[in-house]
């Protein structure tokens, strides 16, 4: 399987209430590093996964939508809690779509899997992986 990888980061505000969040049900920061993987089994007629450039503007513009936000009032995460494996499966479900719409141009009609990783910390990640 071959995979190509972007990656951004986003700024948000939230708090996931529940007792097992301890402090974290109170309303804090995060900042997410967030890789986003692109994966096929053969490369493309140009030998390529997906155009890196096409790839880096959708995972910007897919994250503007929640950066420097506080989730708690976004309309996405009304009513749930904004885990950092709740949002890595949101960010999926925006490339996925991004994918299905053609805005990561002919070539991603290959991709079969994507990976999203949210790093909180350089010693924690959370991800969501799933086929295409």
């Amino acid at each position: 399987m071959y995979t190509v990888e972007v990656r951004d980061h986003v700024m948000i505000a939230h708090s996931i209430k529940g007792e097992v969040f301890g402090p974290a049900q109170n309303l804090h920061g995060a900042t997410y590093v967030i890789d986003v993987g692109f994966m096929r089994p053969e490369l493309d007629e140009n030998d390529i996964v997906v155009d890196i450039g096409l790839a880096t503007n959708v995972v910007k513009d897919t994250l503007s939508a929640i950066n420097y936000t506080n989730l708690d009032e976004h309309p996405d995460f009304k009513g749930r809690r904004s885990t950092t494996e709740a949002i890595a499966k949101w960010v999926f479900d925006k490339i996925r779509a991004a994918i299905g719409d053609g805005r990561l141009g002919s070539t991603a009609s290959g991709l079969t899997r994507l990976k999203i990783a949210l790093h909180e910390s350089h010693t924690a990640l959370a991800a969501y992986e799933a086929d295409v």
